[in-house]
């Protein structure tokens, strides 16, 4: 079968490589022509536009890129319909994707939908354009199948993706991987910023802001794969190093991390790190956020998944230096960093097994 999948961001491009694998073992005439990363190439197939060139933060970051936006959604409609793939599978990215299912479906291709938008989140009145233009939907959290059972939507839980990643892993060795990365003896604090430059370059500078009060340990970037090296160079100092394309060996071998909002908070808390939550937009995009998002208590996977706050959030003006420190300190040691770990194994329990890429596989093979 010829499968066209749309992935505009990094989580995608990690989770369409994984899908593509497990399609491939399945249907040995697998052919992909997609959007996404460098882990998705190298499943093979051919590559149209790398999510480096499709990633917009924020409302007015969207609003300042709108032409090149549409000219991108033109383009992709241009091109399925060159292509004519047997099936479109859609990764997330509900602004892009959601635009190319209707185009699709009225083609006459089938459409599925992997990895929901949080809908349930805001902009619940989509449920209508997929109940409308998508054949199959799949969830990856656990609460998303009752959210679309209520609105008379058919979907399937899968598992979490993420977790089929994270299993595959070998173990790690935390004194070699010091000693390849120029790294020093000192444990490390990971600083995960995120993977835009306009996101990254706001978050560093407060996350460094805590050095002085942690004189014992040694800060690590995770580097972005979409961001080059010499981007993070001004950050770097002899207490601060970075390393690229190399996330989840640099948290396995941290004692904690700061970690901006997003998917990067739940693999933080799949690979048992404790961490804080930092996120801080432009004042415009929070207000509006704060107006559209609605019924939502937390904005890290990981407490919306349990329902409860496991890890702490500290947003817009509660992200300062003070507040990070103080949090900081808690899960490096002592009693709350203990009840941390604990809730981790309480999530992943929350989440099921690995397998969701291979049961993903199958659901589209019978679409």
């Amino acid at each position: 079968m010829k499968y066209y999948i749309i992935a505009g961001e990094a989580s995608g491009d990690l989770h369409g490589s994984n899908l593509m694998k497990s399609l491939k073992q399945k249907d040995p005439n697998a052919e992909f022509r997609f959007w996404g990363g460098d882990l998705m190439t190298q499943q093979g197939g051919t590559i149209v536009k790398h999510y480096r060139d499709l990633a917009f933060m924020g409302f007015l970051e969207v609003a300042m890129n709108l032409r090149t936006i549409l000219n991108n959604i033109k383009f992709c409609k241009e091109d399925i319909k060159n292509n004519l793939p047997d099936v479109l599978i859609l990764i997330d990215y509900p602004g892009f994707n959601l635009r190319i299912a209707k185009f699709a479906k009225e083609l006459g291709i089938k459409v599925v939908y992997y990895i929901s938008p949080q809908l349930w989140a805001w902009k619940e009145g989509r449920v209508e354009i997929i109940k409308k233009y998508v054949d199959e939907m799949m969830v990856i959290l656990p609460f998303e199948e009752d959210f679309y059972k209520k609105h008379g939507v058919h979907s399937h839980f899968v598992g979490h993706p993420l977790l089929d990643a994270i299993s595959s892993l070998q173990d790690i060795d935390s004194n070699a991987f010091k000693k390849e990365n120029g790294l020093n003896d000192k444990e490390i604090i990971a600083l995960l910023p995120g993977s835009r430059k306009q996101e990254v370059e706001k978050m560093l500078e407060m996350m460094l802001s805590v050095r002085p009060y942690f004189k014992e340990y040694q800060f690590v970037i995770a580097g972005a794969p979409s961001l080059p090296k010499d981007f993070y160079e001004i950050y770097v100092d002899d207490n601060v190093h970075f390393v690229s394309n190399k996330t989840y060996d640099l948290l396995r071998c941290s004692k904690a991390a700061l970690v901006t909002s997003g998917t990067a908070t739940l693999e933080t808390a799949l690979l048992n790190i404790p961490e804080v939550v930092c996120y801080r937009g432009s004042k415009i995009s929070y207000a509006i956020a704060k107006r559209l998002v609605k019924n939502i208590k937390y904005i890290s996977l990981v407490n919306l998944i349990m329902d409860r706050e496991v890890v702490k959030e500290l947003i817009q003006n509660d992200l300062n230096t003070g507040n990070l420190v103080e949090e900081l300190k808690k899960i490096l040691e002592g009693e709350k960093r203990s009840k941390v770990l604990n809730d981790y194994k309480l999530l992943r329990e929350k989440l099921g097994g690995s397998g969701a890429s291979d049961h993903a596989a199958e659901v589209i093979l019978t679409v």
